[in-house]
């Protein structure tokens, strides 16, 4: 379980020093969307700086990630853990500012969900990402299923003209091995750009759980204490192509094709203790998947005045075979549960998008509309320790038709910004398990409206004001009975069939200051959330690990993002102005903090619920020989996520020396992750006739050595193929 947050090298010209030092012109990066064309993110001058790391608006964060050698060694799912306001819960999922998260990657929104999407994120090298965008309350023009924030992953980068390329690998290693090697290959001719990436990653690792549990319907009440400890070894392959054909001065043509294959072991050791109980049982399961995913993308400015027009065609197909085998227990007998499942997702994505400006007026309308389609199979066929095998069937079919209207209008010191999306989903799902049928048929045709009001206090500063009403469908990953991570006679897990879509309402209000500083609060309503929990069946000693509805989860959260400039204080005022002209050279440390209260109605707690606050910072120190030193701290004390009580202090301690030769076209960097081996989850769950203390520790203490070497036609200006155009801010009220 992670929290880390970020400064970035953001550093700064800090409010001390915002009316003394001379301001030098500024160039403002132009805002994005995942429904509008993807403009980078541009080098500015801030105070004599050339780049800007990281930039907050009203109604996101924009981080680059390439540059920023923190970020960029290790995986994508690496470095959105360690940006600022990401909390990982006790179950994996990643919230954002407390608010549920959907991940897109390069503005489309994933398939994938739960393990998948994590172990997706995990293989894809976070050096291949641009920039990172986090909009905390995204507005029409975004999916309605989105819980409450959106994490797009921005991955296209800026191509030179000739041939360019770079070999990098990151060696991590503690007991285990894990190498990863990549190979990158990028350039321009003519009117073509294009990129290629190849690469491998070989991670073995180690998982320690731990369930001490009560199972309160006995009398007296039976006690099972469960271990477990799981080796695995990940094994991936990836090829990412990405092609821009620039048609014309106003139009591109953008295809990209990403694939993805594993070949993943896993060996499990588990044991159960209780009265009149001694078991134990060994397990091999292996896990062949392939992921492809193919998109066509036409953008183009339609005048002079900043009308464009996009049309977006993706196409994703996803299989995954896992095959789990009892190997026995210490007598050398199976003695429980045998399983082979064979997973198929498609998914077809097509969406439209039109930008309206009004600049004399300082008005805009966007709209839009998409058509989307999800189909996923699953069967699994298990063998409990009985004369016949036992089959189920899992089928989801979904189908979304949406369309939007966005408006925005600036008045003086006011930007005000209101929209609607209409959304139609048919939802169809079956599962046949022992030849009992389950049908749940969705249907729900809604709209979904957002208004945001922003206020401009000064050049500076600015205070804003937002709600938005979302959607957010049961995914696959809670949906199917087949999705299992544990079974034999004590445990079983397994999706729910019968959840229905949560309703969130989401209000936000949030300051903003000198583009590095953010301070705010918000407060979402989450009506039939669905939530991981333990529960066991009156009269069973079977613990079952699944996804329960509840009727209602209130969530207030107040954050706050702020650095500590330190060159001002140990060098004074004068050498740091000198830094302030090279960010890489600048000592400082960058923190954040979040407040955390949830409310859960329907639900009984065993403990008091006591909100969370989340405390984390990042340090950067130059030191001799142009070395760079980062480290970054956090720690989730005691207190309530949701319905689980964390019952010891989740911390981590990273650090990190990065260093460039050969006029930097060689970086190298040596990190320890988690130095002092204490990140593990210790958390209290209650839940019907049962109560689970669970304890989860993976190998996190990790040492990696990173090198990059790039090579090719390095001293040509890079050549930037976006279309410029004139973009809007989403939900912030911005008029760009």
């Amino acid at each position: 379980m992670k929290s880390l947050s970020i400064g970035l090298c953001l550093l700064v010209t800090s409010v001390l020093f915002a009316q003394e030092t001379p301001k030098q012109p500024t160039e403002t990066p132009k805002s994005t969307s995942p429904q509008e064309p993807t403009n980078e993110l541009k080098e500015v001058t801030v105070y004599g700086n050339k780049k800007q790391y990281l930039k907050v608006e009203s109604d996101k964060t924009t981080i680059s990630v390439r540059d920023n050698a923190m970020l960029n060694s290790g995986s994508s799912l690496e470095a959105v853990k360690k940006i600022p306001g990401v909390i990982t819960s006790p179950t994996g999922s990643i919230t954002l500012n407390s608010r549920g998260v959907t991940i897109y990657i390069d503005g489309a929104p994933s398939t994938l969900s739960g393990t998948d999407l994590q172990n997706y994120l995990a293989t894809l090298p976070a050096n291949a990402i641009e920039k990172v965008e986090l909009i905390y309350n995204p507005g029409a023009s975004y999916d309605a299923n989105a819980s409450g924030s959106i994490i797009n992953i921005v991955t296209s980068i800026k191509r030179k003209k000739g041939i360019n390329a770079s070999f990098n690998i990151n060696y991590n290693f503690n007991k285990y091995q894990k190498p990863s090697p990549q190979f990158l290959l990028n350039g321009k001719v003519k009117e073509l750009s294009w990129q290629t990436m190849i690469g491998y990653n070989y991670i073995d690792g180690e998982n320690k759980t731990k369930n001490d549990q009560i199972f309160t319907s006995f009398t007296p009440v039976e006690h099972l204490l469960q271990k477990n400890l799981s080796l695995t070894t990940n094994r991936n392959f990836y090829f990412r192509l990405g092609t821009n054909y620039k048609l014309s001065e106003k139009s591109n043509l953008l295809f990209n094709y990403n694939m993805n294959a594993a070949n993943d072991r896993f060996t499990n050791e588990s044991s159960t203790v209780g009265t009149g109980i001694e078991y134990t049982n060994a397990s091999l399961a292996k896990n062949k998947n392939n992921n492809h995913e193919l998109s066509l993308q036409f953008k183009t400015k339609l005048d002079t005045l900043g009308r464009t027009f996009d049309i977006t065609g993706f196409t994703n197909y996803f299989d995954k075979k896992p095959i789990t085998n009892s190997l026995g227990n210490s007598n050398g007998n199976a003695t429980y549960y045998n399983g082979d499942v064979n997973f198929k997702l498609a998914n077809h994505y097509l969406k439209y998008d039109f930008a309206f400006p009004f600049n004399k007026s300082n008005f805009s309308v966007n709209t839009g509309g998409k058509y989307n389609f999800i189909k996923v199979d699953d069967q699994g066929i298990y063998n409990l320790n009985s004369a016949t095998n036992s089959v189920t069937d899992f089928n989801y079919k979904e189908t979304n038709l949406a369309f939007y209207v966005e408006a925005r209008k600036k008045y003086k010191k006011f930007n005000f910004t209101a929209g609607i999306r209409y959304e139609d989903y048919k939802v169809d799902r079956s599962a046949l398990q022992n030849s009992t049928p389950t049908k749940v048929n969705f249907k729900n045709s809604n709209f979904f409206p957002n208004v945001s009001a922003l206020y401009e206090i000064n050049e500076n500063m600015n205070v804003s004001a937002s709600y938005s009403k979302k959607i957010q469908q049961a995914d696959y990953n809670t949906l199917d009975p087949n999705n299992f991570s544990n079974f034999d006679q004590y445990n079983t897990s397994n999706g729910n069939p019968f959840l229905d879509p949560t309703f969130f309402d989401n209000y936000e209000l949030k300051l903003t200051a000198f583009q590095f500083v953010q301070v705010g609060g918000n407060y979402t309503v989450a009506k039939d959330n669905n939530r991981f929990t333990f529960n066991a069946n009156p009269g069973e000693l079977v613990s079952n690990q699944t996804f329960q509805q509840f009727d209602k989860i209130n969530t207030l959260s107040f954050f706050a993002s702020f650095p500590i400039p330190l060159d001002y204080f140990l060098k004074g005022k004068e050498e740091f102005q000198k830094r302030m002209n090279n960010m890489d050279k600048m000592n400082y440390i960058y923190f954040n903090v979040n407040y955390i209260k949830s409310t859960t109605e329907g639900y009984t707690f065993s403990f008091d619920n006591k909100p969370i606050v989340n405390y984390s910072a990042q340090a950067q120190f130059i030191l001799p020989w142009d070395i760079k030193n980062t480290m970054t701290y956090f720690i989730l004390p005691k207190g309530t996520w949701e319905i689980y009580q964390i019952e010891k202090p989740i911390q981590q301690f990273d650090i990190s020396f990065n260093k460039d030769f050969l006029n930097k076209n060689l970086k190298i960097g040596l990190h320890c992750f988690d130095v002092f081996n204490t990140n593990e989850v210790n958390a209290l769950v209650s839940s019907t006739n049962l109560q689970t203390k669970f304890y989860q520790k993976q190998d996190s203490r990790t040492f990696r050595i990173s090198l990059t070497y790039n090579f090719g036609n390095l001293g040509l200006k890079k050549d930037n193929t976006d279309i410029e155009v004139e973009k809007k801010a989403q939900s912030g009220g911005f008029l760009k």
